[in-house]
Formats: structure tokens, C-alpha cells, sequence
């Protein structure tokens, strides 16, 4: 393994967890999967992409990192993607919105082709599909009132204050918060971002733990709040940079190896990176370095 930092961002696939009734265990899905209309199972998959002429994305709708504005499918994923895409000869993204617990069941479902989120790489998830190489990294912040009463500035202020930290469920956020020895009567679950900002301006939690570029982007729209200074979380002494990727289903392995070739072309020039996803507050400072790998964030 290389000699880097465990990192992992956004979001621990619990091994097993309840989806519409289902219960998705690892690899179980995406051996009996369904596959529709479009699905790209199996050899050919960028074939047949291109022969459709589209590429069916899902995306949460979590600005910058996969989201709708008007009619419009913007952030940082389905910009890269859309760059990506047209560069293997696939010219649309089609979008398809989904709960962040339901994104990989529905990939394995073949309810689409890729996710499309700025989905976090680990090892949990790494069993139930194929993430491609990361497409950037980024520290750890806390949304806090304005004036940020309690000073908390990082978990180990957060669990010296004795203060409740909102985390979004399912997400990688709440093993920070719980590896940082924050009590779990003191980690309260939200399902979307807006509600943890809107939890930190109603005083039912004091802090909502999420990455710095979703949080400084919601502070935008919520100037009640601010948002302190990136910090990386510790889990077993090891720093969390939290870094994201690509996802795509079991199967589909000459598909997102293309993907990685174009998507290295792009992560290795700087000027053009910063210029795609410069509009949602990713800079040099997020491109993933050349020695970190999804082979090495897939294992346990």
C-alpha cells in the first residue's frame, strides 16, 4: 500500500443497510441485479454509451458537489464528468436525483450507469461497486452560529465543549465525529445539508460537521452561520483528506478505466482543473496527488 494517509470522504456505506425494504448486503445487488433500458453491463459499456449517445448520472443534490440548478445539472462531479464524457464520445449527462443512502443500490439496481456526487472512496463501499481514481480531495470543517459562541474550531474543541454535532446520515462525517470520542447521544443524523444548517440556526444542534467546500458554499445561502477553518479529522492516528470519485457498477471495468485515462489528463494540469471547477470553490489545493490511489483507499 502507499505510504499516504487513510483518506475517505463523505459517506460510510454501512455493510448492510435497509433501502425501500431491501436489505443491500455487498456484492448481493450487483449479482442479481436488474438491467434495464440503457444499462451497460458487461463488455462494451462505453460502446453502447456511445451508441445511445448518453450517459444516465445520478447525483444527491449536494452543491458543488452534484446538484440542479433550474434545469441545469452543475457541481464539481458532473462538470468533470460531462468534460469526460464528451472526450470517450458521449455528449450528454442525463441526471437522475437520489437520496445519498439510495445512490449505490440504484447503480446496482442499473438505475443508471455512474454516480455522479463527489462520493467519498472506502473500503465499504469499494465491495458493492468500482470507484475510479479521485478526483479531489478536501479537509473537514464545522458550521457554526455567527460569532461561533461555543469556539469550537475542531472535534477535539467540539467534544472538550461538550457540544451536539449534526452529521448527515449514512455519511463518512459521523465516524469523525465518533473517532474523535464525541458521545453518540451528542451526534444527531440529518438527511440533507440545508437541514444541518437549518439545525445550527434553531440551536437543536451546535455544530454540523461536513466537508469545508460544501459547508463554505451553504454558509452562502444561511448568513446566520459561518464556518471555521478546514481541519483533518483523525481516525486510528491516521489524517482523513477525504478524497472522491467517480462510481460505477460491478462489471463495468473497461468503462471506468476510460473514464481514468481522461480523467488523469485533466488532474495533471493544474491550470485546466482549477479552471473547470474554479465556480465551485476547487482549487490546486484539491487535486488529489499523483501517489493516491482508489487500490490502496479499497482496502480494508
Amino acid at each position: 500500500m502507499a505510504d499516504f494517509p487513510n483518506l475517505s470522504r463523505r459517506g460510510l456505506l454501512h455493510r448492510s443497510a435497509a433501502v425501500g425494504g431491501l436489505l443491500v448486503v455487498p456484492g448481493l445487488l450487483s449479482a442479481c441485479s436488474k438491467t434495464g433500458a440503457g444499462s451497460t453491463d458487461g463488455a462494451g459499456a462505453l460502446h453502447k454509451l456511445r451508441k445511445q449517445g448518453f450517459v444516465r448520472v445520478a447525483y444527491a443534490n449536494e452543491a458543488p458537489y452534484g446538484y440542479l440548478e433550474g434545469k441545469q445539472l452543475k457541481g464539481e462531479a458532473p462538470t468533470l464528468h460531462r468534460e469526460i464524457f464528451k472526450a470517450l464520445g458521449v455528449d450528454e449527462l442525463k441526471p437522475t436525483l437520489s437520496e445519498w443512502d439510495g445512490l449505490i443500490p440504484g447503480l446496482q439496481a442499473g438505475k443508471y450507469d455512474v454516480v455522479s456526487a463527489g462520493m467519498a472512496i472506502t473500503p465499504e463501499r469499494c465491495a458493492n461497486a468500482l470507484f475510479s481514481e479521485p478526483e479531489f480531495i478536501s479537509p473537514t470543517a464545522l458550521m457554526v452560529k455567527k460569532g461561533n459562541p461555543k469556539k469550537v474550531t475542531d472535534l477535539a474543541s467540539a467534544k472538550a465543549a461538550g457540544i451536539t454535532v449534526g452529521v448527515m446520515s449514512g455519511a463518512v462525517e459521523g465516524s469523525y465525529a465518533e473517532g474523535a470520542g464525541i458521545s453518540k447521544d451528542r451526534i444527531k443524523s440529518l438527511q440533507k445539508p440545508q437541514d444541518g444548517a437549518d439545525a445550527v440556526k434553531g440551536g437543536r444542534i451546535d455544530a454540523f460537521l461536513l466537508t469545508g467546500i460544501s459547508l463554505r458554499r451553504l454558509a452562502k445561502t444561511n448568513p446566520d452561520t459561518e464556518v471555521t477553518e478546514a481541519f483533518l479529522p483523525e481516525l486510528d492516528g491516521k489524517k482523513q483528506y477525504s478524497p472522491g470519485g467517480a462510481v460505477f457498477r460491478k462489471g463495468n471495468e473497461d468503462l471506468r478505466d476510460a473514464f481514468n485515462r481522461e480523467l488523469k489528463k485533466i488532474v495533471s494540469d493544474s491550470s485546466r482543473y482549477v479552471s473547470l471547477l474554479r465556480e465551485y470553490g476547487f482549487g490546486a489545493a484539491e487535486i488529489p496527488p499523483a501517489t493516491l490511489k482508489t487500490a490502496d483507499l479499497c482496502q480494508v
